[in-house]
């Protein structure tokens, strides 16, 4: 049985870390939130130690590890542009680090885990979910199989997802582009993840909307052309999914055939975790070039005016 402690425990994610904790056989002895709505550890781990200050929960961390029991592993899901340090607390505490994606906000922040992974022994795991669900290990084989029948193949991609929230968004953490990233980051990097494992490295890319609420573009992986458009606005969605009061559209089509994954999402972060603690996982070499892509997509300069984009069309093909 190994020990972990979980810093974030008052997020939206944090109960998909806590049950794989618990669904792995494993047990949580601390948690570390500001704010202090964790009612959510009563069904999974009451006994677990909860803190409000980053200072008195280094402590427990500290005086565990000098009385022979250290913690294990430090699971992240703090807001984004916390991760690098809690990371970094994590592997001198002397425990590999999981962390939700996206791992960190900036590509150099990469670099400064990988030596602080060196100096410590210890390993910093991300969650990559999508890599393991079983319709996107079906397709990642299909274009495998296709591109050995023809090398030369390109694949058309369209990538819709609209995932509506509301005015609160753009007051907290997540709406300040500092912080989180933006919106590719928040909402987009396990789709751009998702494609480089199936259709290969960046080979270039254009930003045509850039929003608060949504942006799109085109990228060129190494086997696919992908037009993507991303959106947390209830008014980008189809009207068909607004008549039923869905708040929510994901759509992939490849070569114009929809891929379906709407099931299978319930016990990925439990599939995580085992991966994880069989040696497996995703490392920094794995998030590393999510996290270029989304910040080149904050970087580059839009390519057409703001209304020059239609939700579910969001670019035409270069």
């Amino acid at each position: 049985m190994k020990d972990f402690a979980l810093i974030g425990a008052a997020g939206y994610i944090a109960p998909r870390h806590m049950k794989a904790i618990k669904d792995t056989g494993n047990r949580l002895v601390a948690a570390l939130d500001g704010n202090d709505t964790v009612g959510i550890l009563d069904s999974y781990f009451p006994e677990a130690k909860f803190f409000t200050e980053f200072e008195r929960f280094d402590r427990y961390i500290d005086l565990r590890k000098r009385d022979g029991h250290h913690i294990d592993y430090v699971s992240v899901m703090s807001p984004n542009y916390l991760h690098d340090s809690h990371i970094r607390f994590a592997l001198r505490a002397g425990a590999d680090a999981i962390c939700e994606k996206p791992l960190v906000v900036n590509p150099w922040n990469v670099d400064s885990l990988r030596d602080v992974e060196k100096e410590s022994g210890q390993k910093v795991n991300t969650i990559l979910q999508l890599r393991l669900h079983s319709s996107i290990i079906a397709v990642r084989e299909k274009v495998a199989a296709a591109l050995k029948a023809d090398p030369d193949k390109r694949f058309v991609v369209d990538l819709s997802y609209i995932t509506s929230r509301g005015a609160w968004y753009f007051q907290s953490w997540k709406g300040d582009e500092k912080k989180s990233g933006g919106i590719a980051a928040n909402i987009g990097i396990h789709f751009y993840d998702m494609l480089i494992w199936i259709f290969g490295p960046v080979a270039g890319m254009s930003v045509n909307h850039r929003a608060e609420d949504s942006a799109s573009g085109l990228i060129q992986y190494g086997n696919a052309d992908v037009r993507w458009f991303l959106s947390i606005n209830s008014e980008h969605l189809p009207a068909d999914v607004q008549a039923k009061g869905q708040r929510t559209y994901r759509s992939i089509t490849i070569d114009g055939e929809e891929i379906e994954f709407s099931d299978g999402f319930t016990d990925l972060h439990t599939d995580s975790y085992r991966h994880i603690l069989n040696d497996g996982g995703f490392g920094l070499d794995d998030a590393q070039p999510s996290i270029e892509l989304v910040y080149n997509i904050r970087q580059a300069e839009t390519v057409g005016r703001s209304g020059d984009y239609h939700p579910l069309a969001a670019v035409a093909m270069a």
